[in-house]
């Protein structure tokens, strides 16, 4: 069997490497930045499973594949199914009324609902949205348990070259626009923030008419705060209207983020397509899985099975897939 050389170990290049691996190919692995780390867009992921909120600006692949991503990362790493909550301050109603119409899978929850589920957000928010069948994971965990399970394949992540007699798969995001038309980055700022005296349990989307926010726990304390969508090639620091936004909105969900510690402060540039939907080309003898966007974890695992498809043909039975509703 040819060997397949796969070109960047961030988010797509370790579901490609995991796919082939799966069904037998010969992979190597190889990153000159080396193991998963902030020098990789998907480490700045906020790690939110949730096709159903996307849906809300996506097309319809996000959420059909976002669906299935669902339980292909739940047997890979640690997953948390515990929903989506959607909340708008009473100005902002008719933002959550939009939000409704152009999604699925949820149901409208009350004042009293929101503060069962959430009890840190209190009584601030007289209506949200949950999305009940919606989860979230670690991205940072999630990376590493991917190059773990490869590395104890005897596939680890490699600085040099790819074998010259090796078919190769070029998922190196940005880096690869000089032989993609099309492809841009579109930058996004985010911060990690620990407030041990705020609980919250799931992701949190809280609409706002200039920058929706999301905030998801990462565990004793530690929050993702995130993010911007902004059109824009600057890796640059984070711009100061862009942090004050992020924590006034923090603010806005709960004062006591105004105790916060700031952590971490990420900026990264998302490689889209025009239609911001992710895919996979043939140049040659290379393959491109690139685009991913801001659907990293929900697309990844479709693209790498179509990968693998391409190469090696449709694999001889699929694993069903769970329904969710």
């Amino acid at each position: 069997m040819t060997p397949i050389a796969i070109l960047g170990a961030g988010i797509a290049g370790l579901c490609v490497a995991t796919e082939l691996a799966a069904r037998g190919a010969q992979v190597t692995l190889h990153d000159p930045a080396g193991p998963p780390g902030a020098h990789h867009c998907s480490w700045w992921a906020g790690g939110m499973l949730a096709p159903w909120c996307e849906y809300e600006n996506a097309e319809e692949p996000v959420l059909i594949h976002g669906q299935e991503a669902l339980d292909w990362w739940g047997v890979r790493t640690t997953v948390t199914r515990r929903g989506t909550l959607v909340v708008a301050a009473p100005r902002d109603r008719r933002d959550l009324d939009r939000f409704a119409r152009r999604t699925h899978g949820h149901r409208p929850v009350t004042a009293d609902e929101i503060a069962t589920l959430e009890p840190d957000l209190g009584a601030r928010f007289p209506a949200g949205l949950f999305f009940e069948g919606e989860a979230h994971l670690d991205p940072r965990r999630a990376l590493q348990d991917l190059a773990d399970a490869l590395a104890a394949q005897g596939i680890p992540i490699r600085p040099g070259p790819a074998p010259a007699e090796a078919r190769v798969v070029n998922c190196t995001g940005l880096a690869a626009r000089t032989t993609l038309p099309g492809l841009r980055g579109v930058k996004g700022e985010m911060l990690v923030l620990r407030a041990p005296d705020i609980r919250l349990t799931r992701p949190i989307r809280l609409l706002h008419p200039r920058i929706p926010l999301y905030i998801v726990p990462r565990g004793d304390g530690v929050y993702m705060l995130g993010a911007t969508m902004v059109e824009a090639e600057d890796r640059g620091r984070i711009s100061a209207r862009a942090m004050l936004e992020l924590l006034s909105a923090a603010y806005a969900l709960n004062p006591a983020f105004a105790e916060a510690e700031i952590l971490e402060i990420g900026t990264d540039l998302r490689p889209a397509f025009p239609d911001n939907l992710p895919r996979v080309t043939r140049q040659g003898d290379v393959t491109h899985v690139n685009g991913l966007y801001r659907h990293g974890y929900l697309m990844a695992p479709a693209l790498a099975r179509e990968t693998a498809d391409a190469l090696l043909g449709p694999a001889p039975t699929e694993t069903p897939h769970a329904a969710h509703h």
